[in-house]
């Protein structure tokens, strides 16, 4: 196959952008933009711990902290933050994805599918079937078990592929106001979403006023 038609590696990072706001993906994995606010530096500290904690080795269990992944079958790369290794009867090492996340857990699955991608990651490069990982939310200090059933997975690929289209296009998509979203992301004064949204309608304002 050839480099043109090889499909685009997403960014397993990209997903929860996508997810949470089109534009805002963009914004970073096409315009390269960047901004930080509190809670985008708490989720860095946090993330940056988790992996300076160092690797962790006993007779049936083993850690793994910010382990490079990636899948060609699903054009994916990322990187874990915590990978455990727990030894079965049978002498094999079963891997358990943990991702850790700043606040508290979220009524979207969005979570739930990150760390579903990287599980697809880790079942491709070391040839097992992972059945579960886990979630842990700094403020509430406590893991929340996630089951890779289908419909999760289906989930997640559906997201690969409306994200990696998007980045396909190479367009970043009209910003779309939205107060609660808008005012926690730390792109706000990149992307201006009021000041686009105001002058789209006075546009549209206008347009009607000069058909009548």
């Amino acid at each position: 196959m050839s480099a043109e038609t090889e499909p685009i590696s997403v960014a397993i990072s990209a997903l929860q952008h996508f997810a949470y706001c089109p534009r805002q993906c963009a914004l970073i994995h096409l315009e390269r933009a960047w901004a930080e606010n509190t809670l985008t530096a708490q989720g860095r500290v946090l993330h940056e711990k988790t992996h300076e904690a160092g690797s962790e080795s006993r007779r049936d269990f083993r850690i793994a902290r910010a382990l490079p992944l990636q899948s060609l079958a699903h054009g994916l790369h990322g990187v874990a933050d915590v990978v455990e290794l727990h030894r079965q009867p049978d002498g094999a090492w079963h891997p358990f994805p943990v991702e850790y996340k700043r606040g508290r857990p979220k009524f979207s699955p969005i979570d739930a599918v990150q760390l579903c991608a990287q599980a697809l990651c880790l079942e491709e490069m070391l040839r097992v079937a992972i059945a579960s990982g886990a979630l842990f939310y700094g403020e509430t200090r406590r893991r929340q078990d996630v089951v890779f059933d289908e419909s999760l997975r289906a989930e997640t690929l559906r997201l690969v592929a409306a994200t990696r289209d998007m980045i396909a296009s190479g367009r970043t998509p009209p910003p779309v106001y939205e107060a609660r979203k808008c005012r926690a992301c730390s792109l706000l004064e990149l992307c201006r979403p009021r000041a686009a949204s105001r002058s789209a309608s006075a546009h549209l304002a206008r347009l009607m006023a000069a058909a009548d």
